[in-house]
């Protein structure tokens, strides 16, 4: 069951289909910005500090989130499972999922946070370009 998992998650890479590879870490990189540029604005901790230190909070940051890539999950988990129906003939749940994560979730979480620490600087370079001297 393990080599299989491995054969079929190689398979992926350069196999029909792979053009999901790229667009969807595209789609979750637009909204990793989004929710990076909302941090900035709302001057908040970058988004896996955030999560981390929360606290009672953590459920409350998860989720919101978790619903600004559940779409982008969703669709990833969809994408997989045709792949693997055209492909491989058959559907495993646990291989879409794993697909799903780590072209949804994993970059959402490792983007989220350098696009919030961007929008600051650019907003400060923008504030300190405008005072006067």
């Amino acid at each position: 069951m393990l080599q299989r998992f491995w054969t079929n998650l190689a398979g992926r890479i350069g196999g029909p289909m792979s053009f999901r590879l790229i667009l969807q870490p595209l789609v979750v990189l637009f909204f990793a910005v989004r929710s990076g540029i909302r941090d900035a604005s709302g001057g908040h901790a970058p988004f896996l500090a955030r999560l981390f230190t929360a606290g009672a909070r953590r459920r409350d940051i998860a989720l919101q989130a978790w619903g600004d890539v559940a779409r982008v999950f969703a669709t990833a988990v969809i994408i997989d499972a045709v792949y693997q129906i055209f492909v491989l003939h058959w559907f495993y749940l646990g291989e879409a999922l794993i697909t799903a994560t780590a072209l949804a979730i994993v970059p959402y979480a490792l983007l989220r946070g350098p696009a919030a620490r961007m929008a600051r600087w650019w907003r400060n370079r923008r504030r300190h370009s405008r005072q006067p001297e």
